[in-house]
């Protein structure tokens, strides 16, 4: 894969998860999680979360699996286009 298409599917990963964090509401709040809160609640710093919705980062694995369990969709569902 060229060093172009892998930050372009980086950064659509990256987008797919900000656009999927922001359907999932926190009860407590009644308003989407935010990166603070996915952050904590996958074991990952703030920092950590908005590096990977900018596509700055590979995410681990580990990180995208708790990532989609909190987001309540598959692994494989990150990495589909935009319908």
């Amino acid at each position: 894969m060229s060093d172009k298409k892998l930050i372009q599917a980086k950064k659509a990963l990256g987008l797919k998860i900000a656009e999927l964090r922001k359907k999932v509401i926190n009860p407590e709040t009644n308003k989407p999680i935010s990166q603070e809160e996915l952050g904590l609640r996958t074991g990952n710093a703030k920092k950590t979360i908005g590096e990977i919705e900018r596509g700055n980062t590979n995410p681990t694995f580990e990180t995208l699996f708790k990532i989609a369990n909190e987001l309540q969709v598959s692994i494989a569902e990150l990495f589909q286009p935009k319908s």
